[in-house]
């Protein structure tokens, strides 16, 4: 067989395990199923999908859709309530931007950008993104390349190189099997094939439509694969948040609009940052307390140690919002200070 007949076949034998495969996701359109993808579905998805889970994504996903059902609801919906629903799903820039591109498309009429460069220019949508978006809700040809995929084409072109130096040899060689047509398809089965089959551990050659063409496999390396520059240790920071509470309440303050967990409801802390720890000051004269136990949280650049001190006033002196403290579940707190108050709650 000719490398060029391989390659096309490759793609053929990917789309027909797909057809036969394929996940059943919230924001999916089943393959033959004679449906057009929403942009608006798979562009909220996709930016929800940055660096966080399937699994973890789907709930997101469903309530964000029945919250605002359109690319222009999305847009005309208060910013607070956007990132209090995201709460959880990790950085809030994400959600920013995710308001700022609804709302630039909502100006053009919801008409989404239809290629790979247009969509770039979308706040928060970089070269991943914008070439999923086109393939999958336009049918565009793009060379669609995420962790699942870097790990199949690792594999089934035996690219040793460590991560992140190997990407442009990744992606070159996904290039090479990447079909003109059935592009959302194909990009989609790529995802599943590493997600369900060719998976980090104990991957299930046998049942890969690809086994006999990977490489990797042929010379029993395929378990390593890719492989990665190991990480730098993250700094260990130190902080203290506050929780204020009056008469069933607690206070909750809005965090400045730049910086980690910008815009975010929030206990009132000590001022740590991933530059440096707090310096445990309160942010008013009270008898306080200390909670048990420590909330452990990690950012991308660092590690935070979190203690959590309480005290009850008298009077709501302080400057912030005060929150019922039987309903502190839905006032969307970032994950770290939603341990928090799971902490003081507790006790």
């Amino acid at each position: 067989m000719k490398a060029s007949d391989k390659i096309d076949d490759a793609a053929g034998r990917l789309l027909a395990w797909y057809d036969g495969h394929a996940r059943t996701l919230p924001w999916r359109v089943p393959p033959g199923s004679g449906q057009a993808p929403d942009p608006y579905r798979v562009w909220l998805s996709e930016v929800m999908l940055q660096q966080t889970t399937v699994a973890a994504v789907k709930s997101y996903f469903e309530k964000f859709t029945q919250s605002w059902p359109t690319v222009e609801d999305l847009a005309s919906a208060d910013d607070a309530d956007v990132l209090s629903a995201w709460a959880g799903l990790g950085y809030y820039a994400r959600a920013r931007n995710l308001i700022a591109s609804a709302r630039e498309v909502a100006a053009r009429g919801g008409i989404f950008p239809d290629t790979e460069e247009g969509l770039r220019e979308l706040p928060g949508i970089g070269a991943y993104t914008s070439a999923a978006i086109a393939a999958i809700a336009f049918g565009r040809r793009a060379v669609v390349v995420d962790a699942n995929v870097e790990r199949v084409i690792a594999r089934l072109f035996s690219i040793t190189e460590p991560l992140p130096g190997s990407k442009d040899a990744i992606r070159a060689a996904a290039d090479t099997i990447t079909p003109d047509e059935r592009a959302g398809d194909f990009a989609q089965a790529m995802m599943d094939l590493g997600a369900t089959i060719c998976t980090s551990r104990d991957p299930r050659c046998l049942l890969c439509p690809l086994s006999d063409m990977c490489t990797a496999r042929q010379t029993g390396i395929a378990a390593d694969l890719p492989r990665k520059t190991p990480k730098k240790a993250r700094p260990v920071r130190s902080g203290t948040a506050f929780w204020i509470e009056n008469d069933g309440h607690v206070l909750l303050v809005k965090r400045e609009g730049k910086g980690m967990l910008a815009g975010m409801r929030a206990l009132p802390d000590d001022g740590w940052s991933a530059r440096a720890s707090g310096n445990g000051e309160p942010p008013l004269a009270a008898e306080w307390s200390r909670v048990d136990g420590v909330v452990g949280h990690g950012f991308t650049h660092f590690l935070l140690e979190l203690s959590v001190h309480r005290c009850e006033v008298s009077d709501r002196v302080a400057e912030g919002e005060w929150w019922p403290v039987d309903r502190i579940e839905e006032a969307g707190l970032p994950t770290l200070f939603a341990k928090a108050a799971k902490l003081v709650l507790a006790t």
